[in-house]
């Protein structure tokens, strides 16, 4: 597939942009509260690329997709019968929303933990979050531990096993890739029929 090499080599050019911490800061930010694509598709190749700045790259990316989450908790609490319901719909997620919130106001706490480190969209945690008027330090305390945990927790396989990562994803590029638009559309698919 010589258009998804051209796009890796062009995602890995741009991690070693100087500017390359904004836009996957600007991407964390987006992606926790209506932005449809994941960080880590910036997040792996700019450690892969740089990584001397694995932890960096990760705090980057965790504490801007905390502050992200604050925008979709503000958009539940203050505008989820306008904005809110707006992202669920693009999302193809509205139907499944009623029992999800139910189910928040009993776990919300362990909801936050446990999904914030799966490929379902965050935004849905966080956007549910303020809808519920849940308590904003246990969901600011929540989404720094789980977000932090994914994130570190990536950077770390990628600083310790880098150069065969980076190998092993180069020469199965097609299958890497593959495998994590699946795990994306599963999170989707999960959270409309669950």
């Amino acid at each position: 597939m010589p258009v998804l090499r051209r796009l890796y080599d062009w995602v890995i050019r741009l991690s070693e942009h100087p500017k390359a911490l904004w836009a996957l800061a600007g991407i964390s930010f987006a992606e926790s509260s209506f932005f449809p694509i994941p960080p880590d598709i910036m997040l792996v190749p700019m450690v892969l690329a740089q990584r001397a700045k694995a932890w960096l790259i990760a705090g980057v990316c965790t504490v801007a997709s905390v502050v992200g989450g604050f925008l979709g908790y503000a958009i539940g609490f203050y505008f989820f019968e306008t904005f809110g319901n707006q992202v669920l719909n693009f999302y193809g997620l509205q139907s499944g929303f009623a029992q999800f919130q139910q189910q928040f106001n009993e776990y919300g706490l362990w909801i936050i933990l446990l999904k914030g480190m799966t490929p379902i969209p965050y935004k849905l945690i966080t956007i549910a979050s303020g809808a519920a008027h849940f308590d904003l330090l246990t969901f600011g305390a929540a989404s720094l531990l789980t977000r932090g945990a994914r994130f570190y927790l990536v950077a770390s396989l990628l600083y310790f096993f880098g150069e065969p990562m980076r190998t092993f994803i180069e020469k199965h590029l097609t299958i890497v890739t593959t495998v994590a638009v699946v795990l994306i559309v599963s999170g989707f698919v999960a959270l409309r029929y669950l």
